[in-house]
């Protein structure tokens, strides 16, 4: 696509091109995320949003077992494991060769996720700041890393969130984390600016309006905004009411150089993904 910076990444020694924009279906395997539409736990709900995610053109996998959302409760790493075996089995066993990401902030997890499960990526909301070990398994692993901007953790981070210069403190963050990678010998690094972890409606729209300025790092970019406070706090309703707001974003995402979008909706936003490229290429 115009416009898009071309970029390969290394998944298991297949290089996946995200000059074309990827869709990354959500599989929570958790009791408590913040849309309800989204909480897969039996085998059966597991296999059927596998089956969903794949057939309405969803290009990769990102599964979940800690729930992130303020006020969310804080599982053991045996439980996030557990479930993360039980969803992976079931993953797998249903799409074999789809790249997935498993979203974690804690090393441990993230290891056993890749040398035992099949998971492909790491995806990490708090860019190492939960676990000091997180960056040097990455790079030891060499896998993908999604590198995301939080202030906090899952608990507080929506308390106050305060900046004296968002952009700024955004980019000064990537660049920091980037080099830390990059000195542990880190090849593939994905940003994600972190839409909804430590910011206000305001800073998040801020955010979305500077998103090409991520550009300056020549990495690709992750937009996850699907159904999040920023849409429904300013429009009304909750989640489940969020999903015109979400392809609009993801829309406006992909104009500004987003090659990743991270979705509950994967049929919705493969259809912006086309309408956008479409005008993109012509």
């Amino acid at each position: 696509m115009k416009g898009l910076i071309p970029y390969t990444i290394n998944v298991r020694g297949k290089l996946i091109d995200l000059s074309e924009p990827q869709v990354m279906g959500i599989l929570n395997v958790t009791p408590d995320s913040f849309f309800s539409g989204s909480r897969k736990q039996t085998d059966e709900e597991i296999r059927e949003r596998v089956k969903q995610i794949v057939s309405e053109g969803g290009n990769m996998i990102d599964i979940g077992a800690y729930s992130s959302r303020p006020g969310a409760d804080d599982i053991s790493p045996e439980e996030e494991m557990n479930r993360l075996k039980h969803g992976m089995k079931i993953l797998r066993d249903e799409a074999p060769e789809i790249p997935v990401s498993v979203d974690t902030f804690r090393a441990d997890v993230a290891k056993m996720c890749i040398e035992e499960l099949g998971v492909d990526i790491i995806n990490d909301i708090s860019g190492g700041e939960l676990d000091i070990n997180m960056f040097p398994t990455v790079a030891k692993l060499g896998v993908p890393y999604i590198l995301m901007h939080m202030k906090g953790n899952p608990q507080n981070m929506q308390d106050k969130p305060q900046y004296e210069n968002l952009i700024k403190e955004v980019l000064n963050y990537f660049a920091t984390k980037i080099q830390a990678l990059r000195d542990l010998g880190q090849k593939d690094i994905i940003l994600d600016p972190g839409f909804g972890f430590a910011k206000t409606i305001e800073h998040n729209y801020e955010l979305m309006n500077h998103l090409e300025e991520l550009k300056i790092f020549n990495l690709p970019i992750l937009s996850g905004i699907s159904r999040k406070s920023m849409i429904y706090k300013l429009l009304g309703g909750k989640p489940e009411d969020a999903l015109n707001g979400t392809s609009v974003l993801n829309a406006v995402s992909l104009m500004k150089g987003a090659n990743i979008l991270r979705v509950h909706d994967v049929k919705e936003c493969a259809e912006v993904v086309k309408i956008i490229s479409t005008m993109k290429n012509n």
